[in-house]
């Protein structure tokens, strides 16, 4: 069956009238379109800005999970106090600090770890907390 209606015109004759979309309905569907495509180009430009502030807090958190590790895997329950440190992973320096803070029970022991990507601590790029029991 063909997409054409057939229909009797004004003077009698039989003439074929063509379905299909309006110059009209063309251009809306193009307007919305365009906004579409507008908005997904700038949402990753958004993403793409993103991108190394994403990448200093992947590698931050990875130095911070690093210490914990090597801090929970101690064998002596840790002593109260600081300790300071620095760390190269890719190609950047960055600065750790570790924090043993007392908690309300004597068998715990609260570990905190700050990484930052200066020496002073200004800015605190990732931070781990974790817990240790003293068996004894």
């Amino acid at each position: 069956m063909s997409s054409m209606a057939v229909t009797m015109g004004t003077n009698g004759i039989k003439s074929a009238k063509a379905k299909g979309m309006t110059l009209l309905e063309v251009i809306v569907a193009l307007a919305v379109f365009s906004i579409a495509a507008v908005s997904i180009t700038k949402s990753l430009g958004d993403q793409i800005a993103n991108m190394p502030i994403l990448e200093e807090r992947t590698y931050a958190q990875w130095v911070a999970d690093n210490v914990m590790v090597d801090a929970r895997l101690e064998v002596k329950f840790p002593a109260i106090g600081k300790k300071e440190g620095e760390m190269e992973l890719a190609g950047r320096d960055w600065y750790w600090r570790k924090e043993i803070v007392k908690t309300s029970d004597d068998k715990f022991r609260m570990i905190r770890v700050s990484v930052s990507n200066d020496a002073r601590y200004k800015r605190i790029v990732a931070q781990v907390n974790s817990y240790v029991f003293n068996p004894e």
